[in-house]
Formats: structure tokens, sequence, C-alpha cells
């Protein structure tokens, strides 16, 4: 098995995902903005999250200009947005002109990505704890298993995440191609939710979730359901996985095979 070229990984990534003109839903909008330097992701009103700048290419002669112009729309909407900051991303101070605006960083990330056959093969016959049983949410109790994710969540990060299960439940019935969510159950109690988007037409599938409660981590059941999902992907014709990784599981996608290509780090504007 060959190994990985990250320069190419990661300018598939920037053009396929980055650059990508398909909504993520019908109704929702994504448009080149500000003589197309900047590309917008445009959630319904009414929709919580979803308003991002997913990429953008500015130099030091107008990226306030071009910030402020970003801020001008979507405070004319009364929406919160998001602007998503890569390591390649320029000018070199980005950064510092997002917070100028008033952009507030959230938690640091690294754009993470290997190759679907040397994750499924590194991850083949990883150990499920004993008491543990991975599945997939079930489509005829889906309301019993998105409240046991939502539940979860709420217990790992003290806050309300009622957006993220009504975003999950909409893919789910809307665009069930696109997306598969796993979990982990003991005794009943959902103790691990994870789950896999598909970007048809494109190279990759992305990872997301992990959450585990503290009492099941580190017994492999973030690696196990990693190993699902790459067998579904590589089932599909993908050839890469895609995380934003988080500091506590990059050192279990490494094991996997799977390579930082980048930092990233999300910054919210709020009006």
């Amino acid at each position: 098995m060959t190994a990985m070229d990250p320069d190419a990984a990661l300018g598939a990534y920037d053009e396929q995902i980055r650059r990508s003109k398909q909504p993520p839903h019908p109704d929702w909008q994504v448009e080149l903005a500000s003589q197309n330097r900047v590309l917008r992701l445009v959630a319904p009103a009414g929709t919580e999250h979803g308003c991002h700048v997913i990429w953008s290419d500015l130099d030091e002669s107008d990226a306030e200009e071009v910030i402020a112009e970003q801020v001008a729309y979507f405070r004319g909407l009364g929406r919160s947005f998001e602007w998503k900051w890569f390591g390649y991303d320029r000018p070199d101070d980005l950064r510092v002109r997002l917070e100028r605006a008033g952009f507030e960083a959230e938690q640091d990330e690294t754009l993470v990505v290997g190759e679907v056959a040397q994750v499924v093969q590194r991850s083949a016959g990883a150990p499920v704890p004993e008491g543990i049983t991975l599945r997939h949410v079930r489509s005829d109790d889906l309301d019993a298993d998105l409240a046991g994710i939502l539940a979860l969540n709420r217990s790992v990060w003290g806050e309300d995440l009622t957006w993220l299960t009504d975003e999950l439940r909409r893919e789910l019935t809307e665009t069930p191609d696109d997306v598969r969510v796993h979990v982990a159950e003991a005794d009943g109690e959902i103790v691990c939710a994870a789950w896999v988007r598909f970007h048809h037409g494109t190279d990759f599938a992305s990872l997301w979730g992990g959450s585990t409660l503290p009492r099941w981590r580190r017994k492999g059941i973030y690696r196990a359901l990693v190993g699902r999902r790459a067998v579904q992907a590589r089932d599909r014709g993908f050839r890469y996985l895609q995380v934003d990784a988080s500091d506590a599981s990059r050192p279990v996608l490494a094991r996997l095979g799977m390579h930082r290509l980048t930092d990233t780090t999300p910054y919210r504007w709020k009006p």
C-alpha cells in the first residue's frame, strides 16, 4: 500500500470540500461573494447553526473590507455565523483581522486525513469492551436513539445540543444516503455516538462526533467506531477519510494511519 501524499490530499480537500458549491440540504444556499473571494453557506431562517464562510482567498490590500462585507451581510439577516480559518489561508494575519472585526475563536482543531484503505486495515479486529454493543441508530425508534445521543452530549459537554440532534434527524429523514449514525450502547444507555457523512461526487467521507462518557473512555470504543465508518466509506468507493480532530482524538487517528494536514479554528460572530 503506497503512502498517502499529504500535499495532494490537502489540494483535493480544498478543491472538493471547501470550494464545493453543493449545499448540504436543498433549501440551503451556497454562494460566492465579494468578487468571488468568499464562499459562504446560508442556512434557512430559523436554523440555529449553519451559516458559514467556508472558503476565502484574500490578501492584505482588502481583507478587512471583505470581512466587513460578510459581517454586514449576516448582520442584515440577524444571524450569527462561523468563519472557518485554516492554516494556509491568506493573509497570514487573517486570525488577527477576524478578532479585530469582533469574531471569537472557538476550540482549535486539526484537519486530519487518511487513506480509507489504510484506516480499514489498521482498525480491523479492534476489540469491543465487554458489555458494549455497537449498532446503527434504529429507524423504527429514531426518537429514542436521538434522545439518548442528546443526553450523552449534554453529559459530556454540559450544554444543550438540541440543534445537533435536530440536524441529525433532518439528515436521516431527508438525505439518508449521505449519513450513517453509529452508537455504542451499554445496558440500554448510549455511551458514545459517532457518524459519517458521505460527500458524493468527491473522494471524501468525513467523520463526526465520537463523544464518550468518561467511564467508558480509553477502552477502544472510539477506535472501533472509526473502523466501522471506514468500512462503510470503503464499500461506497471513497478514497479519503477526513476529521476536524480535537487533541483527544488525534493520537487515535494517527495510529490508524491518518495525517495532520493543517490547523483549523472556527471563529464565531454574533449580532
